[in-house]
């Protein structure tokens, strides 16, 4: 399987929703891949769908599993997880993840300090936004942050101008809404991905936008990962 957009000093903007689902190896599991180094064991930012009865055998994320639920319920023998919900399946961890009636992901495979140790589980419906004094127009749920990456959920009012200096980069993958930025429109399940010292002007829509962030977490230089089994 040939890398797809393994360049990080590049920016990089996918229309998720407009390119054909790829099948994984197990049977009713697609993903759309967003960008990719590696075969079937990768680093990997993807959308995955699950249909229903739809299971993967159980597994060890040798590098880690990010994701949030974008539609339907996703399971595993940890709990059931609704739209909504934040996971971080760090390094060593395990799990049989499928789903009854179906679900859709947005997940990052390979991308966690090998030392991580800590899971996250939350239900993001249950956190309220805060505003931002430093940032008009912005409201942000926090979900995760150290001393290499900060995630978050931030909605951006109708029409906001909103900027970010991005001195390690980030990925921003649209929920609800939309904004426009360096002339793309980026609408629900689009995804961008500015390289480290990048600058985000972006101008939310007439509705708003509500955005999955991750910033801190693209270096300079990028190597690529060893590529073997878990």
């Amino acid at each position: 399987m040939a890398d797809i957009n393994s360049d990080f000093a590049q920016r990089v903007v996918v229309h998720s929703a407009k390119i054909p689902w790829i099948a994984s190896p197990i049977v009713g599991v697609d993903r759309r891949m967003l960008d990719r180094i590696g075969d079937e064991i990768a680093r990997a930012t993807s959308v995955v769908r699950y249909a229903p009865k739809s299971r993967f055998s159980a597994h060890i994320h040798g590098g880690g599993e990010e994701f949030l639920v974008l539609d339907g319920v996703f399971q595993d023998e940890h709990g059931d997880f609704p739209v909504g919900s934040y996971i971080r399946n760090p390094p060593t961890s395990s799990h049989t993840p499928g789903s009854e009636t179906g679900c859709k992901i947005f997940v990052k495979l390979w991308q966690f300090d090998p030392t991580d140790r800590k899971h996250v589980r939350i239900d993001t419906s249950k956190l309220t936004y805060t505003p931002l004094p430093d940032r008009k127009g912005v409201e942000t749920k926090g979900l995760f942050a150290d001393n290499s990456e900060n995630v978050r959920l931030e909605h951006w009012a109708p029409s906001a101008s909103v900027e970010l200096d991005l001195k390690g980069g980030g990925e921003f993958f649209v929920l609800e809404g939309c904004f426009n930025e360096g002339g793309d429109q980026l609408e629900r399940e689009s995804w961008l991905r500015l390289p480290a010292d990048g600058y985000l002007r972006a101008t939310a829509g007439k509705d708003g936008c509500k955005v999955w962030v991750k910033t801190g977490h693209l270096p300079p230089r990028f190597t690529a990962p060893v590529r073997s089994a878990h």
